[in-house]
């Protein structure tokens, strides 16, 4: 492609909008443009590296044996409002009326539609296992779109599902689809950890997020240096931390009563702790939710965070949200900030583990500016249940070895969910058996964020000049410029190694640009395509070319005759 027939945009400064170096990058090379809050027009040069990345995904998704179809973007309501789905996903799903007033969803994933599909055409156990995927945009009103193509509302994405006869064939379809995902993400040049996920609005069993660790990564993953155990934050575990008090606590504990004390507007952890010069490991917050209709009350150690996901799974309620301080006085008898278990017998308790650990502990009095000391675990209150529910922190100790976890960052560019029979059954999606028994389909479902992906590899891929395309994604591999347009010599040998390069199956953008030398290197260096040939007036004397790689900045001086040239870009290991 020359430069000239083409359009590329560049930017020199950086936009006022981008925070993030990938989103920057993407503006500042002409890759994107905005047109709304998180909704982005792909130019040229963005839509040739996106199609790459797409590329990657079909060649490994129609090998691991998945078939590809195109579903419609535009979902009727009723499907959504049939799985139980629609009150789930709430606003973040863009619905819409047609003329009739009947309601549709623009389709933020794809499960019931394609189970619709599957429960009208599947038949019998002879058409399975199948393993459907489309790549099309999806749509979700973030409440707050953020980091160009990262979070947005109108994305690409690669949604697959697989239907099975059985948990085995289930779980042999989602190994073939992570082993699948690991291909995929090494072929764009990223490096990923595949960790534990919560299931959250997807449903099913089990689930697993594919990171790339970065610091501008909106997800959390805890990993274990030693066992390799990986989970997303919301999903992680860890294990109590052995000896943390001194054994004699308990005896001293256990031979007074607790007592209370007064905290005059003493609301917040840190203020109690203060007032009463103790740690804040050594006090207990009780915190009040709403989960679906009923109210819950939930403990974990002061020093501790709350895990609402956990907490949802352990209750088991698909809604979960902090009661109103009305409903908290009406419960506690006590305004906000002074709830604790003990006489709490309206509501259900829910502890953290580690905090049944405690020897002693200090917790709100259920009566205004008032604590009480010394509470101790099954003595002084019963919880209905015990459940890990707090968010693991760095420096825990790993759940399957003792080892110690760290806590990073991350982006997540794909996630794996085994979804069981959850849609099969809303639904009525069966198949006959070989004895002609009706049996529901066992479904998994795998997601790739494309323009996810594709930011990804910008992020992890760049340096103060610019981008520096793998050469799997880049929307062109060579930079091909003559430094003095006005030189005609350099001008048709650049038109002669044009053409050489491109019959040899490079794909090669030629800056034909009458253009300083120095806008042409700085946009060169700015859209990082992995190899740069120049043709340049004092080495083209000597009968040289200067070849490039941009990842290295390596630079090699060849003969000016193509298989000298060709054999040198290839030494790069392209």
């Amino acid at each position: 492609m020359r430069w000239s027939k083409t359009f590329i945009p560049t930017l020199r400064e950086n936009p006022a909008e981008a925070e993030t170096v990938s989103h920057q990058l993407m503006l500042r090379a002409g890759l994107m443009r905005k047109l709304a809050s998180g909704l982005y027009t792909y130019l040229p040069l963005g839509w040739r590296f996106i199609r790459k990345v797409e590329q990657i995904i079909r060649e490994e998704m129609d090998r691991a044996g998945a078939i590809e179809v195109m579903m419609p973007m535009l979902h009727p309501l009723e499907l959504w409002e049939h799985s139980g789905r629609a009150k789930v996903m709430g606003p973040e799903m863009m619905r819409l009326h047609d003329r009739n007033a009947r309601g549709f969803v623009l389709g933020p994933t794809h499960e019931e539609i394609i189970t619709a599909l599957a429960a009208g055409e599947i038949r019998s156990y002879k058409q399975l296992p199948i393993n459907f995927y489309q790549i099309a945009n999806k749509f979700r009103d973030e409440i707050r779109p953020r980091f160009g193509v990262m979070r947005a509302r109108e994305f690409i994405m690669k949604d697959a599902y697989s239907f099975d006869a059985d948990d085995t064939g289930a779980n042999k379809s989602y190994q073939m689809m992570f082993d699948a995902y690991k291909r995929i993400f090494n072929r764009c040049g990223l490096t990923t950890v595949a960790v534990e996920a919560d299931t959250g609005a997807m449903g099913g069993s089990f689930s697993h997020e594919f990171m790339v660790p970065a610091e501008i990564g909106e997800d959390r993953m805890a990993v274990c240096s030693q066992c390799g155990y990986a989970a997303n934050l919301e999903k992680a575990e860890s294990a109590l931390m052995e000896n943390e008090w001194d054994t004699h606590l308990f005896d001293i504990a256990k031979k007074t009563t607790y007592q209370e004390v007064d905290t005059p507007n003493m609301r917040s952890i840190e203020d109690v702790s203060r007032f009463l010069n103790v740690q804040p490991k050594q006090l207990v917050k009780t915190l009040i939710y709403l989960a679906d209709t009923q109210v819950i009350a939930a403990l974990i150690r002061g020093d501790h965070q709350i895990n609402e996901s956990k907490l949802k799974k352990a209750v088991g309620c698909e809604t979960l949200t902090l009661a109103t301080p009305e409903t908290i006085e009406s419960v506690t008898q006590a305004p906000v900030g002074f709830a604790g278990p003990v006489g709490l017998t309206a509501v259900p308790i829910i502890a953290d583990p580690a905090v049944m650990a405690m020897p002693s502990m200090i917790t709100g009095g259920n009566k205004i500016d008032t604590h009480l000391l010394n509470v101790i675990p099954n003595r002084d209150f019963k919880p209905a249940k015990i459940a890990d529910i707090r968010v693991v922190t760095q420096g825990d100790r790993c759940v399957n070895c003792q080892g110690t976890l760290t806590v990073s960052y991350g982006i997540e560019v794909g996630h794996c969910f085994k979804l069981g029979t959850k849609y099969s059954e809303a639904f009525h999606a069966t198949y006959l058996d070989a004895e002609g028994k009706e049996n529901l389909l066992i479904m998994g479902c795998y997601g790739i964020g494309v323009t996810r992906t594709a930011a990804a590899i910008i992020e992890c891929n760049n340096d103060k000049d610019g981008i520096i395309f793998p050469w799997s994604v880049a929307p062109y591999q060579i930079y091909l410029m003559a430094v003095n347009p006005s030189n005609s010599e350099l001008v048709q040998l650049a038109e002669k190694f044009y053409i050489v390069l491109r019959d040899a199956g490079f794909e090669v953008i030629y800056d034909d640009r009458n253009e300083r030398p120095g806008v042409k290197f700085k946009d060169a260096d700015l859209l990082g395509f992995p190899i740069r040939v120049i043709i340049g007036d004092k080495n083209i004397k000597q009968g040289l070319i200067e070849v490039t790689e941009r990842r290295t900045k390596q630079t090699r001086l060849v003969q000016k005759n193509p298989e000298t040239l060709i054999s040198a870009i290839k030494q790069y290991g392209v």
